[in-house]
């Protein structure tokens, strides 16, 4: 589901709009780096610390973006690692645009 096109389904999209349309995941994505690099992803611990709520409801909203598409994860030692899949980002909102032009 990472990579979208004009023959996207509605139901991917309604995924990924909903994965947006909560607050503190637009707060995740704006603190996940847009590349894997060790230095700045973030764990479970360090979002929940950061965003000042319980690890519970932060993996909630990670599985939510992840299973949008929106996330990346990868474990590396006894935890997993975040950071937002740009190229997945991107794919919706051009996939949004091309749905809304055809309105014409």
């Amino acid at each position: 589901m990472n990579d979208y096109d004009a023959d996207s389904s509605a139901s991917d999209l309604v995924r990924v709009f909903k994965a947006l349309g909560e607050p503190v995941r637009l707060q995740i994505l704006q603190l996940l780096p847009l590349t894997e690099s060790c230095e700045e992803v973030y764990n479970v611990s360090e979002l929940a610390e950061a965003l000042g709520l319980a690890q519970p409801t932060v993996s909630h909203h990670l599985c939510v973006l992840k299973k949008a598409g929106l996330v990346r994860c990868r474990k590396m030692c006894r935890d997993k690692y975040y950071w937002v899949d740009r190229t997945a980002l991107d794919a919706a909102l051009g996939a949004f645009n091309q749905l809304m032009q055809q309105r014409s």
